[in-house]
């Protein structure tokens, strides 16, 4: 039995939420950007109770013990000793990812992504002044594998500067092995492609499966030729919170991304967000963590029975990480824009099309967020059920 309520019904509509908000359909359940409806982990909510008591809201200091935390924490759970030295704090993992390429390439540079990956990769490469270059993940079965030869044949270009990883992978719902990060490693360092990965869905992985490897943990040669993007925000459902550290060991390109910080003007941090982040990297935090992770793979086999049973020409993507459901809607015969809308205007659940992840990768797919209550997962799958069969 659990200890923590996640079936709790909390009405986000008309408190300004960008993922019930942003439609005025009030009879549409919004299943599409990667925001959780559960609300935050006890020990978070006290603690910011506390800090609002104070009463003055204004510019903060990062203390040592934020440090700590987050130190203690990732080498706690994930084996992965930090050196204080390393941290930049910043406002979110995008504007991070956005600072690390404005410091390590220049404009007309090439960055390389593996697709279908998060949307926002695509803009943060191309504000930079940035070419992207793909190498498109090899859909397997209901899984994906990275294409070696393609891979490999992409870093050799001398005008590919960056490699950004996403790890977990979005919306693939790959975990990678720590023999899939090495190999990525070493042909990035043959070929001195400088690595940023984007860790951000780290704490979201099937219960008892195959752990999260973060990338700078690999080899200490890993850690020096890269950065890595780290936040509490998906994990604790605090995005709104907007605090996350980029972890950047070698010292000469710490300044050059700590400057690219400054002139992205993201340097500052929300004091909500620093207290938040030293709450939730705690013993009780994690407590709720672990059992939030079972409610949510729960929510995955469920759906997937669902569709798997309803739906069988729609595989679902196997689930490994991150709480987002990847769907094969290529037998439809509708490209993904007019699933997703279909979808919208007959059956009243609002989905992301898989091009928003890459045209070319992404069509054919459809993704999913799983992390609400169970019964309007449930009540969100018999929706698309009932829309796509009515295509």
């Amino acid at each position: 039995m659990m200890k923590y309520d996640f079936d709790k019904i909390i009405n986000r509509r008309s408190t300004n939420c960008v993922k019930w908000d942003e439609l005025e359909d009030a009879d549409v359940i919004p299943m599409w950007v990667a925001d959780m409806d559960f609300e935050t982990a006890p020990c978070i909510l006290q603690a910011l109770q506390e800090r609002m008591k104070h009463g003055c809201f204004g510019y903060t200091l990062v203390p040592e013990s934020y440090y700590e935390a987050t130190i203690q924490w990732f080498s706690r759970r994930h084996g992965w000793l930090i050196d204080r030295k390393s941290f930049i704090y910043t406002s979110g993992v995008v504007p991070a990812i956005s600072a690390i390429i404005k410091a390590m390439a220049i404009a007309g540079d090439k960055v390389l992504i593996q697709t279908p990956v998060y949307n926002c990769f695509f803009s943060s490469i191309r504000n930079n002044g940035c070419e992207i270059v793909e190498n498109p993940l090899r859909r397997e079965g209901t899984t994906y594998r990275v294409d070696w030869e393609d891979f490999e044949a992409k870093c050799s270009d001398p005008m590919v500067k960056i490699f950004l990883l996403c790890n977990p992978h979005n919306p693939a719902g790959r975990v990678w092995t720590r023999e899939e990060l090495q190999r990525m490693g070493e042909i990035c360092r043959r070929n001195n492609v400088f690595v940023i990965s984007d860790e951000i869905h780290c704490e979201f992985v099937k219960p008892d499966a195959r752990p999260y490897i973060p990338y700078a943990s690999i080899s200490e040669e890993f850690a020096q030729h890269s950065a890595v993007c780290v936040s509490p925000s998906k994990a604790f459902n605090i995005a709104g919170l907007q605090i996350a550290n980029i972890i950047v060991p070698h010292q000469e390109i710490r300044q050059r991304v700590d400057k690219a910080i400054n002139i992205n003007e993201v340097c500052d941090v929300n004091p909500f967000g620093v207290i938040a982040l030293q709450a939730a990297y705690t013993d009780e935090g994690e407590e709720w963590l672990n059992e939030l992770n079972e409610y949510i793979y729960g929510n995955y086999v469920m759906a997937k029975e669902m569709l798997q049973s309803a739906l069988p020409h729609c595989p679902v993507t196997t689930l490994e990480g991150t709480y987002l459901l990847w769907l094969d809607i290529r037998a439809t015969g509708r490209t993904s824009d007019e699933v997703a809308n279909h979808l919208l205007r007959h059956a009243k659940v609002y989905v992301n099309p898989g091009t928003m992840y890459g045209q070319t990768a992404g069509e054919g797919f459809i993704r999913i967020n799983l992390a609400t209550r169970l019964n309007l997962v449930e009540e969100g799958i018999r929706r698309l059920i009932s829309g796509i069969s009515s295509i």
